[in-house]
């Protein structure tokens, strides 16, 4: 397979938020707001979004979201965004983790209380304008950097078979890593959002403006995106590649984005990240809120509750 480099709208100059592929369309600008999430309130798979918004003058933060993780170890919720982490307390508010407002790009859990990450320092410090890669063995509280800080811009992470994977926007390179400071790089391709399947880290595919493009070999060579295009994905066990498109249709492929079975739409509209624990249990976050399910996308539950605050 020949190496491509199709033209999607991916953020080489390291502007803050994610751009959309130009083929599935471009999102409105705008902060958003995480708010806490009364109720939890449970919605069908269909276009209605959820209700269940908390008080009125409940803790918030403006911000937007760019990742999404279940840790292990006690299974909290936690969300990466342009003004730090955040996670869920009992009462469903969320709780910044640490002190760190940095602008968080890729985002992935590792393991228990292990989260690898990337993006950019907040503003008004001297630190280059990229992390490169940082890791964080306390859940979150505190980061430390692992490698090629100024140099990358990991916008999408990914971690199989002890090995990461991470897309790095600002050369349009895939970048893959056994120990997180040595790194090999792969194919170049202009991509958003990146999966590896968790039994067969050969297999490697990515959202581009054509499609979905595949690679058989551990990303050194992608194929031609193909249709359906999606904005995430996420590769939850290997029969269960889970993809979620501009609408919000979520759509899974049991033979590794070769075809592919809509399965829902998340509620909410416009997705912002995507992430698949297992088989069954599935985070998304969208315009209006973060949403978990926990049968394959047949319900979701809103955890937290996302508004459009402005810039």
């Amino acid at each position: 397979m020949a190496s491509v480099n199709t033209a999607t709208k991916t953020d080489p100059s390291r502007r803050p938020h994610r751009r959309r592929p130009a083929a599935v369309g471009t999102a409105a600008a705008g902060a958003l707001l995480l708010a806490a999430c009364g109720g939890g309130a449970t919605t069908t798979g269909g276009d209605a979004p959820a209700g269940g918004h908390g008080p009125e003058h409940a803790p918030a933060v403006h911000s937007h979201i760019h990742g999404l993780g279940i840790d292990p170890d006690g299974g909290g919720l936690y969300v990466a965004t342009h003004e730090g982490i955040f996670t869920a307390d009992a009462s469903g508010r969320p709780q910044p983790v640490g002190e760190s407002k940095d602008d968080f790009m890729g985002f992935t859990v590792a393991g228990k209380g292990t989260f690898l990450a990337s993006g950019h320092p907040a503003p008004g410090g001297d630190q280059p304008g990229s992390h490169g890669l940082i890791k964080s063995t306390d859940a979150g509280k505190s980061w430390k950097t692992t490698s090629l800080k100024g140099e990358a811009d990991f916008h999408a992470l990914d971690y199989a078979k002890n090995t990461i994977y991470g897309y790095d926007s600002s050369g349009g390179l895939l970048r893959v890593s056994e120990d997180g400071v040595t790194w090999q790089d792969r194919a170049r391709l202009q991509a958003l959002d990146i999966a590896v399947n968790p039994a067969d880290p050969d297999l490697i595919v990515a959202t581009t403006s054509e499609g979905v493009a595949r690679s058989a070999d551990g990303g050194r060579t992608f194929a031609p995106g193909r249709l359906p295009a999606m904005e995430f994905v996420s590769w939850a066990s290997p029969d269960a590649l889970f993809g979620v498109d501009f609408t919000g249709a979520l759509s899974v492929s049991a033979d590794g984005g070769a075809t592919w079975k809509k399965t829902a739409t998340v509620p909410g509209g416009q997705p912002q990240a995507l992430t698949a624990v297992n088989a069954r249990h599935i985070l998304a976050a969208t315009q209006n809120g973060v949403y978990e399910s926990k049968d394959a996308g047949k319900t979701f539950t809103k955890r937290l509750a996302v508004a459009d605050g402005g810039h």
